[in-house]
């Protein structure tokens, strides 16, 4: 799953800094991992990305915590592709 390391990697810093410009940045690298990955792996994946997101969400504050929402946001209107 080297795919998946590598979005939740970029997803991790993009929340770790918190800045809402990097929302795009955020969007592509989901973009990336869903189009990188077998169709039948890819909603397992994003659930899998999920649960990290809301987990680093449960434990920032502010910018970050908003950041880490948009981002969860976003994974669920992929999963309901």
């Amino acid at each position: 799953m080297p795919h998946l390391e590598t979005c939740l990697g970029i997803l991790r810093r993009l929340i770790a800094k918190g800045n809402l410009n990097g929302v795009p940045l955020a969007e592509r690298a989901i973009n990336e991992y869903w189009d990188a990955t077998l169709p039948r792996a890819r909603k397992s994946g994003l659930r899998l990305l999920r649960q990290d997101i809301l987990a680093q969400a449960n434990a920032v504050v502010g910018d970050r915590r908003s950041f880490a929402e948009i981002v969860n946001a976003y994974i669920e209107t992929k999963l309901a592709e």
